[in-house]
């Protein structure tokens, strides 16, 4: 009858036997949930250390042990959610950071590429016979067609198409394959 009377009694977190016997009693299961959403030991068991010092310092009393569990596992898992969240922050904001830095490294590479690949076409071109100068640049800087460039020109739409394969093999041939940076 004794031991009933003790088990319905309150449980006061300031008391040390009663914080003892709510430690012990909850101990294992606050620290599951906490892993689970954690994900790391070390982590989860301060998380839960801490779920004990701030019932303690709030002086907490509770009526069964039953109230001090689910008290406990709501403060543990609102915790660990703020820790994971945390984490997650701080791991994109790390992630942003590193993808912004090399962004901006390779963007002024990428420019210099391009850049130098541009005055080798533009020198290239340069370099052909007028009649296929002509036909790449309505081609590949004005965007006609090769029926607008016929007409255009005064000649057939066939002698457009063999042009401008002449011209980019030729230009193939000034430039190198290797020698362009394509993006």
């Amino acid at each position: 009858m004794l031991s009933e009377e003790k088990t319905s009694a309150e449980l006061n977190s300031i008391n040390d036997a009663d914080f003892r016997k709510i430690y012990d009693a909850t101990f294992t299961v606050l620290f599951k949930v906490a892993v689970k959403v954690v994900l790391d030991e070390e982590a989860a068991e301060d998380l839960v250390h801490d779920s004990y010092i701030k019932a303690r310092e709030k002086q907490m009393v509770f009526p069964t042990m039953n109230d001090a569990t689910f008290w406990l596992i709501r403060v543990v898992k609102n915790a660990s959610l703020n820790y994971a969240k945390r984490k997650l922050r701080e791991a994109n904001a790390y992630h942003k950071a590193l993808y912004e830095g090399r962004q901006y490294m390779e963007s002024g590479e990428v420019d210099l590429l391009k850049k130098e690949a541009k005055e080798k076409v533009v020198e290239a071109i340069n370099q052909l016979p007028e009649n296929l100068k002509e036909v790449i640049v309505l081609r590949e800087y004005a965007d006609l067609n090769y029926k607008e460039i016929g007409e255009q020109l005064g000649i057939s739409e066939g002698n457009v198409k063999v042009r401008v394969f002449r011209a980019r093999a030729q230009l193939l041939k000034l430039i190198g394959e290797d020698d362009v940076y394509l993006s």
